[in-house]
């Protein structure tokens, strides 16, 4: 189980300029809150990929959060797609970023996440630079507008070790005829019925192949503000079902036993060749 810890108003779909950000209505708290309680009520931890930018205002539900026993991984400082980045601005992003994470909550942070999940292939280099062991943006999925690639990424495996000492964990899809189908969270999650995504969930672990979901803060919280003038495709991503989130999530938590990413890799590793 992941979360991408980021507000409404940072969502790439809505195309609000970062230097607007301190201007809108601060949601994330209260959001944060509500999903903890679900999580505790259901016995779940999970990995939260957390935004600098929210860390460095929002220091008490980070706080919340690691105490809690939730692992703590970095999501990048401004919410920016990697590949727009030089190498380095990017290195300037993820070092900050750790830096602030851990100083916060004294946890060691290791884990990435790409906004958008934006990764490629000169980021990998980068990130075991400074400090992370792994990543989790890759998502081997049919084409997407801002998704990244990452070069030798083996469809069906979710974890795979990319560099010495370096994994990947891969979002997960639903191989359908040969392609991979997103069946991970966001859009995807909110736009089938439950019991639809349910069975592709358990088609997925019948492979033996463990899970990973992700889901954002802001998919819980029916009353935020609505940005008009989106095109259809944006207003779609962003809104579609978002009154019936929280409940689905609800049920995914109580249905499946969840653990946070680090612990998948430490169990993945562990396991006998």
């Amino acid at each position: 189980m992941s979360i991408d810890v980021e507000d409404w108003f940072q969502v790439q779909n809505l195309a609000i300029k970062s230097s607007l950000w301190d201007s809108h209505e601060k949601r994330v708290d209260a959001n944060i809150d509500r999903m903890l309680e679900l999580m505790e009520q259901n016995g779940v931890r999970c990995t939260c990929f957390i935004l600098g930018w929210i860390a460095e205002r929002h220091p008490e539900s980070i706080k919340k959060i690691s105490n809690a026993g939730h692992e703590i991984a970095c999501h990048g400082y401004n919410h920016e797609l990697v590949y727009d980045l030089s190498h380095e601005a990017f290195r300037n992003d993820i070092a900050s970023s750790k830096k602030l994470l851990e100083d916060l909550t004294g946890s060691n942070v290791v884990g990435y996440r790409a906004p958008c999940f934006s990764i490629t292939d000169w980021a990998i280099d980068i990130l075991q630079d400074e400090g992370y062991t792994y990543d989790s943006s890759s998502f081997p999925t049919v084409a997407h507008d801002r998704y990244g690639q990452l070069s030798g990424i083996q469809n069906d495996i979710v974890v795979q070790e990319i560099r010495d000492g370096f994994h990947e964990v891969c979002v997960s899809c639903l191989n359908i005829f040969g392609k991979g189908l997103p069946w991970a969270g966001g859009g995807y999650f909110r736009l089938l019925p439950y019991p639809i995504f349910k069975a592709g969930v358990r088609k997925i672990l019948k492979k033996k192949q463990p899970y990973v979901f992700y889901i954002h803060p802001w998919e819980i919280d029916a009353n935020q503000p609505r940005v008009q003038g989106l095109s259809k495709q944006h207003t779609a991503r962003h809104y579609l079902n978002i009154g019936k989130c929280e409940a689905r999530w609800e049920r995914l938590l109580g249905d499946f036993e969840w653990m946070t990413i680090a612990e998948l890799l430490l169990a993945e590793i562990k396991k006998p060749l």
